[in-house]
């Protein structure tokens, strides 16, 4: 076996073989939207007319459709080389806003869907309680969102109580401008030290804007001031920062969750990458809405979005690590066990060596052909906490999970 222990990759008779990957940011009900939402409904398209397709999609589940789309999608991610996902999980009521009997059935939807398919869950409760930054009500296509704080701290004892080897049960408050400053100080004061803490913040302009108009502040400036921000936070997206939120993020050794390739699909902009890796900031991949689900698309499109603002090539390279894909695959294993909660180094994912793509290969190019020399699957073998779930490519549900995943369809598009 050779072997390079910085970057944990070694050549086995069984292939390539480096350590799982963690999914930071998951919707798992936006996969059935995916590729829906690409026909012009407004000249001035942005994530607020897209956000209008994601409603009218999300009316449309209940608990059975839910496990049978997120068992279809946690197959697709196990089967690319993703072991742990965090399930950014907001449509809690039926459609009318009232609670399921029991109150936890869409999330144990997920976590049966999970615990199915080998995936390790960070399930992720969201409080959603205002429809903006001025604290107006929610809307009647959000009703199925919205917990009081009571209630949202019933959710997540429930669901935490429950917490075992494959799932852990964190925090995520949906965003500054959902969650009142009053509500998010209750809630951070009725978890328990170890919860992780996920929220979406600065991924559009006009919500920094509306932030900086009612709140005197830039999103994240404002939440670092306001907030015991430290390593069990993890920031989703953080798109639009100044120089001083790049570096108080860092400084706080939270977690920034890129998306990019949901963020390009929403037309959300560039997180500053090159000056966050030069602050020494910690930062992992989610694949968000599910317009791709793959890990190779989300770290070469966030290496390809600074070559083409820079006009430069090679951007996301460490002080002693030239190599994009080794320096890309380093910063996803340093943050996944902040941000999840899990203890991952049983989780293997075995590239095919001899694919025509990795002919050749060395410890030194291996990632770098894996992340940019196509996209043909490479993936030949998935373990999670050392048990296989996908071999020769395969997961043993793959068909299963596909039929199921039809019927719901044919359901949600009726």
């Amino acid at each position: 076996m050779h072997e390079d222990p910085a970057i944990h990759v070694a050549r086995t008779p069984a292939g390539w073989r480096l350590p799982g990957i963690a999914n930071l940011h998951s919707h798992a009900f936006q996969r059935a939207m995916a590729g829906l939402a690409e026909v012009q409904t407004d000249p001035a398209d942005s994530f607020w007319t897209w956000r209008e397709t994601m409603y009218r999609m999300a009316g449309r589940f209940d608990p059975d459709t839910l496990r049978a789309v997120a068992t279809q999608l946690y197959v697709e991610m196990l089967e690319v080389g993703y072991t742990t996902v965090c399930e950014f999980h907001y449509v809690h009521h039926a459609p009318d806003g009232r609670a399921y009997a029991p109150a936890s059935a869409m999330s144990d939807a997920l976590i049966e869907a999970a615990a199915g398919t080998g995936i390790r869950l960070t399930l992720l409760p969201v409080l959603y309680m205002a429809g903006g930054f001025d604290g107006r009500a929610l809307g009647e296509r959000q009703q199925r969102f919205g917990h009081d704080v009571d209630a949202y701290l019933r959710l997540f004892g429930d669901l935490h109580a429950r917490q075992h080897e494959g799932l852990r049960v964190g925090c995520a408050l949906h965003s500054l401008r959902a969650v009142p400053a009053q509500a998010m100080d209750a809630v951070l004061a009725g978890l328990p030290d170890d919860a992780r803490i996920h929220i979406h913040i600065a991924e559009q302009v006009a919500e920094v804007e509306e932030c900086i108009a009612v709140r005197g502040a830039r999103p994240v400036a404002w939440l670092l001031d306001h907030a015991p921000v430290d390593a069990r936070w993890t920031l989703v997206h953080a798109t639009h920062l100044d120089a001083a939120e790049v570096q108080g993020i860092a400084r706080s050794g939270a977690t920034v969750a890129l998306c990019p390739t949901t963020e390009a699909n929403l037309g959300d902009g560039l997180f500053p990458l090159r000056d966050y890796l030069d602050a020494g900031g910690r930062w992992g991949i989610g694949s968000d809405s599910h317009i791709s689900v793959s890990p190779v698309e989300e770290l070469r499109w966030l290496e390809y979005g600074q070559r083409l603002v820079t006009r430069r090539r090679n951007i996301a390279v460490g002080d002693t690590t030239p190599s994009v894909g080794a320096t890309l695959f380093a910063g996803v294993q340093a943050s996944a066990a902040a941000s999840t909660g899990f203890d991952a180094r049983d989780d293997a994912v075995v590239l095919d060596a001899d694919a025509p793509l990795l002919v050749g290969a060395t410890p030194a190019d291996v990632l770098d052909r894996w992340v940019f020399a196509g996209n043909r699957p490479l993936v030949r073998e998935v373990q999670v906490a050392g048990r296989r779930v996908v071999a020769e490519g395969r997961h043993a549900m793959h068909e299963a999970a596909a039929r199921d995943h039809a019927r719901a369809m044919a359901r949600l598009l009726a």
